[in-house]
């Protein structure tokens, strides 16, 4: 939604602008018209111009009024810089959505974003981990169908779980480099505790994406050849054949030719 305040003020100076227009655009018909007539004498021209001369004036009055009584409303308050800047930030992420790549440029920035927050923390690594076999799982999520959908659904699950301990884990290890002495040791332990968690689950994590991509590899191998190899075989068996016998024709010689005297 646009400011409503810069609205306002844009239609007062619209206003202004079309009023000054239209009293010297009056004022400039009503002087020609005023000199003129008495000149040349009362005739059709005349008329014309006066008419255009009274019609000026009549918008341009029009337009005094319509500005004076805009003016005399109050201006809309000022929008709070950080809604304005949520509401900017809002129309740029939905025009790059409509983008054919849009999504996807998203999902990086967003990524890289959510990387560089936990620079230089603990959850940094693991963070890195689980984002990478969150990628190679989305790229296998399409062939994981039948019984591994609820594998899928609980993957999602984790990954949404295991990023909010990362960011907990980073804030807490924040924490602890302004903490007061008698808070360290407490807060030292949650961070132990918070890191192998963490640890722990990014590493369940990656165990459930070799998994899936065992299903997916057991899932194509079929018990014989693959089909694609077994007519690729019978192409090329029809090929030979097909070779050999012209191989014997041009060996035994063209039977029909009659020979030349």
């Amino acid at each position: 939604m646009a400011d409503e305040r810069a609205r306002h003020f844009r239609r007062l100076r619209r206003l202004r602008r079309s009023a000054r227009r239209w009293t010297v655009a009056a004022g400039g018909l009503g002087g020609a018209a005023a000199v003129l007539t008495p000149y040349a004498g009362i005739g059709l021209p005349d008329a014309a111009w006066a008419a255009g001369a009274g019609s000026a004036l009549a918008l341009a009055a029009w337009r005094w009024i319509d500005l004076r009584a805009l003016a005399a409303r109050p201006a809309p308050p000022a929008p709070d810089p950080a809604e304005a800047a949520a509401r900017s930030r809002a129309r740029l992420v939905a025009a790059v959505e409509r983008l054919p790549v849009g999504p996807g440029v998203l999902a990086e920035a967003r990524r890289l974003r959510a990387r560089l927050a936990l620079r230089g923390t603990a959850a940094a690594g693991p963070w890195v981990r689980l984002d990478r076999a969150a990628l190679t799982l989305a790229g296998m999520a399409p062939r994981l169908t039948g019984l591994a959908e609820p594998a899928v659904l609980e993957a999602a699950a984790a990954d949404r779980s295991l990023r909010d301990l990362a960011a907990r884990l980073a804030s807490v290890e924040r924490a602890l480099k302004f903490a007061p002495p008698e808070a360290r040791p407490r807060l030292a332990e949650a961070h132990r505790a918070l890191t192998g968690q963490l640890d722990n689950g990014v590493t369940a994590y990656e165990g459930l994406v070799a998994a899936a991509a065992g299903y997916v590899a057991e899932d194509a191998r079929p018990s014989t050849d693959h089909p694609a190899a077994s007519r690729l075989t019978e192409a090329t068996d029809l090929l030979h054949g097909v070779a050999s016998a012209l191989a014997e024709l041009r060996a035994v010689g063209d039977p029909l030719r009659v020979p030349s005297r």
